[in-house]
């Protein structure tokens, strides 16, 4: 029997007096409900229903609730509120989710709110919206702590308290010059627990890890996982403090990029929608160029039978160990591709060290090539009966493709980094493709040279 969560019991009541329209109580139950389960609930809702929720919501909750939201759930919302509320609600935002807003809105309706701000957002959101695409300057933001070298712990605390009850973050504060060149940093924690007339200056760790406003997201994305932070700094090219990026942001570009690694991998388009809310015709079209593409690719196999046609009509048994042939060559490239891929993900494997990578797989090919080829060669020897010339032809082709495959499925990635492409093209679907044509090509050649005459 299925035992309801204590979230689907919460929701499942919220949908209840929505349903009802008890608003009262409705309201009540919102303000005890986790913003991150508003969002959950609200996604599933009319463009109405998800406006009467909204509208019950505490301001700030609203404001934590319209940031998680998506763009098609944002959009709306945005209809149903008038132009006023809409204004307020971009003002009460963190400034990094209101960028990511105005991205996401018609030209004339951004244009429409600038002119209504005032000089020093409007100048600010206009240098934002200019970053290129993917950088880091496009998900920091400016709501951090900034305390100078000469205060004291007493001087910083009360900074803090006067500034921070609109910052992003307080945990960690930055360090800078009148000039604000970024200077060092220092934890909350060792303000606090510092006497109080020990100056800054003493305490900061001037080894600052930072970014810069146009380094790619990507990353962005591993520096916070090597080195574990919260918090990143942004400058711009003359060391000045310019942002922060903080680790919420950053999770939804590691997951961004992993699900487009995967999609890639499975021979897709990549397409930032969730898949639940993609209709049949946009996957569909996101499949269809690789499925041409990989059907036309595979036309060389083709093309390969008819050149060894007369080795196949010599001898028949060589045609039915086809498809464990090229099978054992696509699965073995695509192990060591998608490793390979992964190791340069997590900065593991650099692309400019393909000599260690390729001789590494070819060991690997090797010994598993000995033993599923020896396997192979019983199988065809005392399963399948087909002799020992053909056995053998059978094995030696299974070790040599298993080497070839490890060896390729290792370096094409490698290959495609170098040259500005994605690696993860070079995953299952391709990667087989290419192996089952270099496949055919080994096991006729093998044929040729122990069967005379052919």
């Amino acid at each position: 029997m299925y035992t309801y969560t204590s979230t689907e019991k919460r929701l499942t009541e919220l949908k209840y007096l929505l349903e009802k329209k008890r608003t009262t109580e409705l309201a009540e139950l919102l303000r005890r409900t986790n913003p991150v389960d508003i969002v959950e609930f609200m996604e599933e809702l009319s463009p109405e229903e998800a406006l009467v929720v909204f509208r019950l919501l505490k301001k700030d909750d609203a404001v934590e609730v319209f940031a998680e939201l998506d763009h098609e759930d944002k959009e709306k919302l945005q209809a149903g509120l008038n132009e006023n509320e809409f204004k307020n609600l971009l003002n009460e935002l963190n400034f990094d989710d209101m960028i990511d807003t105005l991205e996401e809105m018609p030209a004339a309706m951004v244009q429409r709110i600038l002119r209504s701000a005032d000089v020093d957002t409007r100048n600010l959101v206009n240098e934002y919206l200019q970053f290129p695409e993917d950088s880091a300057g496009t998900l920091m933001t400016t709501e951090f702590v900034e305390i100078k070298p000469y205060m004291t712990c007493r001087e910083a605390l009360d900074h803090i308290k006067k500034v921070g009850h609109d910052k992003v973050t307080i945990y960690t504060c930055y360090v800078t010059s009148p000039t604000k060149e970024l200077l060092g940093y220092v934890s909350l924690r060792l303000i606090v627990t510092s006497p109080k007339e020990t100056r800054i200056e003493d305490l900061m760790y001037e080894d600052v890890i930072t970014v810069t406003t146009t380094d790619d997201q990507e990353e962005v994305a591993h520096k916070f996982q090597k080195y574990g932070f919260t918090a990143l700094p942004v400058v711009d090219n003359t060391n000045r403090l310019v942002g922060i990026i903080t680790v919420d942001d950053i999770m939804w570009i590691i997951e961004r990029e992993a699900t487009e690694d995967f999609q890639i991998m499975a021979g897709t388009t990549p397409d930032e929608e969730d898949y639940s809310k993609t209709s049949p015709w946009k996957l569909a079209k996101n499949r269809i160029p690789w499925l041409l593409f990989l059907m036309v690719s595979a036309t060389f196999s083709s093309t390969i039978l008819r050149r060894f046609e007369n080795v196949i009509q010599s001898v028949i048994a060589l045609n039915m160990f086809i498809p464990m042939l090229t099978d054992t060559g696509g699965n073995a490239g695509s192990q060591a591709s998608t490793l390979v891929i992964r190791a340069m993900a997590t900065h593991d494997v650099e692309p400019n060290e393909w000599m260690k990578v390729v001789p590494k797989e070819i060991l690997v090919g090797l010994i598993c090539g000995v033993a599923i080829g020896f396997i192979a060669f019983l199988k065809c020897m005392f399963f399948d009966k087909v002799g020992m010339t053909v056995s053998l032809i059978v094995g030696l082709t299974i070790l040599t493709i298993v080497v070839l495959a490890k060896a390729v499925g290792s370096l094409l990635p490698m290959i495609a980094e170098k040259l500005g492409g994605d690696p993860a093209i070079m995953a299952s679907p391709l990667i087989t493709t290419i192996l089952d044509s270099l496949g055919l090509i080994v096991y006729f050649n093998i044929a040729s040279l122990i069967i005379p005459g052919l």
